[in-house]
């Protein structure tokens, strides 16, 4: 892997731990401090596929995610979860989402919510003297005494379930979903712009300007259902024939414009050189969508939506096709361009920015992610590294090149499957047979990370 020089070494970075002003910078602002915690920006997409993005050769326009990717720090093996909250519930907790008992979406009136005492990425930060905002998608609880205001977050807006009508923000039963700060509300205009106008809000006239922010924009597309203007479908013709897909990469591309939208924000803000900003997507792409019940019979079926290509298969299983996904970090002034090539996981995250910000990870967080900064900023990352997933009928484990995928509910019962992903990264041959005493002591590890789960409620 190439790991160039950083403007921001490794030195620099211990020195913004121990407390120096390295992360100080000005601002036009004159309500604005200088603070040597940076600003976080983290923008999450919904199901946006491996080759859903511009600069993975894909035919959807993505110009800004590109320039994230092209300018900054590119991760080409980035592993979330197969689905959307339990990558949610790792980014904020910085551990396995099976540790809480979240395996899949927590859907329809579940009760299912990340524990209340959790010590969250946002509670940190904010105890640390962050001002801290989510504009988007939650799903990690799906009522008000359950959603982002309990779990550190000073501001929220946005929905609290998993999918949303884009323009009247209900949710797939009819229930009520579009909140400010856990009150319900009814707005006018798409999703993706009330997100990021909110956003833009935030970072202009809500927060208070003597602090440090952490903002967190989770979108609500690519995920259907799908509902785009011309402006952002006409581009496409004659490009893209099929309709589903041709849908999906108009939501992509409406997106991406509306991060560009942020990042004009930070500039003029005067704040660019002080934020960073990170984009990944939460799971693989989804391959196609009947409807059955959803939003009363209002939304045609999606033959053709996400791409995950070459990597197999789609969102909801442990092969690279619904766990490997774009990813980049952008600091201008701060970060030089690289595309750094080993493993690393969206737990990660939390230890990264606690990092980054001075701020010390309480032992009862139990944080099982790395702090990656040292990768970041062109030292290395120990070779010993593992990671678990797990669904309801999949568990899959990966050390070094070798990932194990379980297709059982448990450990003890089903088969397993073995690859070598840094020689078969699309997983084409299962090697499990040729390589017994491999296999064996990676399903040992497997059934060592089955033990820590938190049960599962019927």
């Amino acid at each position: 892997m190439d790991r160039r020089n950083f403007l921001v070494s490794a030195i620099c970075s211990t020195a913004a731990f121990l407390g120096t002003n390295f992360f100080s910078c000005g601002t036009s602002d004159k309500n604005e401090t200088a603070t040597k915690q940076p600003n976080i920006l983290l923008i999450v997409s919904d199901d946006t596929g491996w080759a859903d993005v511009g600069y993975h050769n894909s035919e959807i326009k993505t110009p800004v995610i590109d320039k994230l990717a092209r300018e900054g720090v590119e991760f080409d093996q980035f592993y979330v979860s197969p689905v959307c909250s339990p990558t949610r519930a790792s980014l904020l907790t910085g551990r396995p989402p099976s540790r809480f008992g979240i395996l899949g979406p927590i859907a329809m009136r579940s009760a299912l919510a990340l524990p209340k005492d959790t010590p969250t990425l946002a509670a940190l930060l904010k105890n640390a003297g962050y001002s801290t905002a989510i504009t988007g998608k939650w799903h990690l609880g799906l009522r008000p005494d359950v959603g982002p205001n309990e779990y550190g977050f000073g501001y929220s807006y946005g929905y609290l379930h998993g999918q949303i009508d884009q323009y009247t923000h209900y949710y797939k039963n009819g229930d009520q979903s579009w909140h400010r700060n856990g009150e319900f509300i009814n707005e006018e205009g798409h999703a993706t712009d009330l997100i990021t106008d909110e956003a833009i809000r935030f970072m202009k006239d809500l927060r208070d300007k003597t602090k440090p922010f952490f903002l967190y924009v989770p979108y609500s597309v690519p995920h259907y259902p799908l509902q785009e203007e011309d402006k952002w479908t006409k581009p496409y013709d004659g490009i893209i024939d099929n309709e589903s897909r041709r849908l999906f990469a108009a939501s992509m591309t409406h997106m991406d414009d509306s991060i560009g939208r942020l990042l004009a924000a930070l500039k003029e803000l005067n704040i660019e050189e002080n934020t960073l900003v990170i984009y990944i997507s939460d799971n693989g792409g989804q391959e196609n969508w009947t409807p059955t019940f959803e939003y009363d019979g209002k939304f045609a079926a999606n033959d053709r939506l996400g791409n995950n290509l070459p990597l197999r298969d789609w969102k909801g299983t442990l092969y690279e096709g619904g766990i490997r996904v774009p990813a980049c970090m952008y600091w201008p002034g701060r970060l030089e361009k690289q595309k750094i090539s080993v493993p690393l996981t969206v737990c990660d995250i939390y230890p990264t920015l606690a990092f980054l910000a001075g701020i010390a990870v309480p032992e009862n967080a139990a944080v099982e992610g790395d702090n990656i900064w040292s990768v970041v900023s062109g030292g290395s990352i120990p070779d010993n590294r593992v990671f678990y997933w797990r669904t309801e009928n999949q568990q899959a484990f990966r050390k070094g090149d070798w990932k194990l995928v379980h297709n059982g509910a448990t450990p003890q019962e089903g088969e397993n499957e073995l690859f070598n992903i840094a020689e078969d990264p699309y997983e084409t041959r299962n090697l499990a047979e040729g390589n017994p005493s491999k296999l064996s002591k990676l399903i040992e590890e497997l059934k060592k990370q089955f033990s820590m789960d938190a049960p599962i409620s019927e």
